[in-house]
């Protein structure tokens, strides 16, 4: 379980393929504080995908991808260079800063615009339709593994406002319009729809 609070930037050093190409193993640089305590076996979430770390370096460590991974989240997209929000799995006791998060991601989202407003952005963003009714106004959702607050809902577009220090900490300093980013609903929001669906 994760909460959607980005405490690294990582970037990605290299692609490697597997099992005749089908699945990846992606190497990701990050700052040696970072990986402080980690082992073989943990896990990150890597622009909100949870995924197993498989080799360790000082600054660096090494996460494998299957085809059905790649198929159902942004990460088929990722190259050397690409930017990664990162964040080490909560543990008992810490700080529940923003909602919990699994790693699951249920969708591939759009970027549709950001646009200045105040001292924030206005960023807006197109859901997968099967996902549109599990966002709602004031409701949590993460974004490439950034836990935010919904502002507004039209259809299977949301909006949320980005503050200069989310901006500067996580990829959305580098995000742009047309940009595919990984969407996970809040599981609150997925247990109740499952709900509804038994009583229908």
């Amino acid at each position: 379980m994760f909460t959607g609070i980005v405490t690294a930037l990582g970037t990605v050093r290299e692609v490697l393929p597997l099992g005749g190409g089908q699945d990846m193993r992606l190497v990701i640089g990050v700052t040696p504080d970072f990986l402080a305590g980690a082992v073989l076996g943990a896990s990150i979430a890597c622009s909100g995908v949870c995924l197993t770390v498989v080799d360790l370096t000082a600054d660096s460590f090494a996460v494998d991808a299957s085809a059905e991974t790649l198929s159902k989240t942004t990460l088929g997209r990722w190259r050397a260079g690409s930017r990664v929000n990162l964040e080490r799995s909560l543990r008992l006791g810490d700080e529940l800063g923003g909602h919990l998060v699994s790693g699951h991601v249920d969708g591939v989202g759009e970027v549709l615009s950001a646009t200045p407003e105040n001292a924030s952005v206005r960023w807006r963003f197109r859901v997968p339709e099967p996902l549109a009714r599990h966002v709602a106004p004031k409701g949590s959702v993460a974004v490439d593994g950034v836990s935010l607050t919904v502002n507004e809902v039209d259809g299977a577009v949301f909006g949320v406002n980005i503050i200069p220090h989310t901006a500067a900490v996580t990829s959305f300093g580098t995000l742009q319009p047309g940009d595919a980013v990984n969407i996970e609903i809040d599981t609150l929001a997925r247990y109740v729809a499952r709900l509804l669906e038994y009583r229908a």
